[in-house]
């Protein structure tokens, strides 16, 4: 399929009159929503409506050095078509139009809803919660989608599958330039020098990468979740695969223990892990073995977040770094 005509703000409105979601010549107006990172998107007021638009375009959006197949929007689109029919208590936004062609997704706008990593910074609020309605959401598409192989075929999603591990099990486990403060980068240096880390992560990659297992949505972090009067909202499924269950739960646990042990203080997330854990389990019948594997892969993205690209704010003094570094260690050990 030819690449879409990419959208502006002038073309926007237009747009969403051919879609019949505009109506004449009502005032509109068009502005940028969320961070944006992978696809172009925008919030559209008109009167008392609104709307969040994304459309993929092969550049991600604000990292053109990127460049990635825009079928992942038809996946996105896909994965939520898949989980709507398993989300009764409206975990996943809704979707207004999807236009394959112009590879652009219309949702809901959920407003000024604030999101989870905000309220886990400020040490506001309680994470069980969130957590637990994430997990058991996730639970319940995994235990819904387990080996169903007509799923794969409609995911051909690995080349942001693959740009994403790149990110999570490669870059942080070998030498880089990213602007890490010396004492970090004294730790880091260990790490890729002693290479037991960066195996753990080689192995933990090729199990990503499997085609089977369960329909994934792939990027379940603090980031892409609002907390909307109804409860927490995942949002942004540009990743979505089929694969491993364990990735979902392992980063949902990595985004609720970080902020707590940037802290030193990772027990202050031990309630919302327990509450995720015990939802999903109950949702997927899990056991022991994919808890196990879920904290590796969390072990792994707090490594990721801490001496990859994309370091979070919560990690930025050294002091920080290295107690979510020590804490890593302990569940990869």
């Amino acid at each position: 399929m030819p690449e879409p005509t990419p959208l502006d703000e002038q073309s926007l409105p237009d747009y969403l009159r051919d879609l019949g979601l505009l109506r004449g010549e009502q005032r509109v107006l068009v502005e940028p929503a969320g961070d944006g990172n992978i696809n172009w998107v925008r919030r559209v007021r008109a009167g008392d409506q609104s709307w969040i638009v994304k459309q993929a375009r092969p550049a991600l959006e604000r990292f053109p050095q990127y460049r990635a197949s825009t079928i992942r929007i038809t996946c996105e689109a896909r994965w939520l078509e898949t989980a709507r029919g398993l989300d009764r208590a409206g975990v996943c936004p809704a979707v207004i139009a999807f236009d394959e062609a112009a590879r652009t997704l219309v949702l809901e706008d959920l407003g000024d809803a604030p999101r989870l990593d905000t309220v886990l910074a400020r040490r506001a609020g309680d994470a069980r919660a969130p957590a637990a309605r994430l997990a058991g959401f996730l639970g319940v598409v995994h235990a819904a989608t387990a080996h169903d192989t007509s799923l794969a075929p409609r995911f051909p999603n690995g080349e942001m599958q693959r740009l994403h591990g790149d990110h999570i099990f490669v870059l942080p486990f070998r030498e880089n330039d990213f602007p890490l403060a010396p004492p970090v980068r004294t730790r880091a240096e260990e790490i890729w020098r002693k290479g037991d880390l960066a195996a753990q992560a080689e192995a933990a990659y090729r199990r990503y990468l499997e085609p089977h297992g369960a329909l994934v949505h792939g990027d379940v972090q603090a980031g892409n979740v609002l907390l909307a009067p109804r409860g927490a909202v995942l949002l942004d499924a540009e990743i979505a695969h089929v694969g491993d269950p364990a990735f979902d739960l392992g980063m949902l646990f990595a985004h609720c223990w970080l902020p707590a042990a940037a802290r030193g203080r990772p027990s202050e997330a031990a309630p919302a892990i327990a509450a995720a854990w015990e939802a999903y389990s109950d949702a997927a019948g899990a056991g022991p073995e994919r808890r196990a594997e879920a904290n590796r892969y969390a072990g792994i993205e707090l490594l990721r977040r801490t001496l990859g690209a994309a370091r979070l704010a919560a990690v930025e003094a050294p002091g920080a770094s290295l107690a979510v570094l020590d804490f890593a260690q302990t569940l990869l050990d």
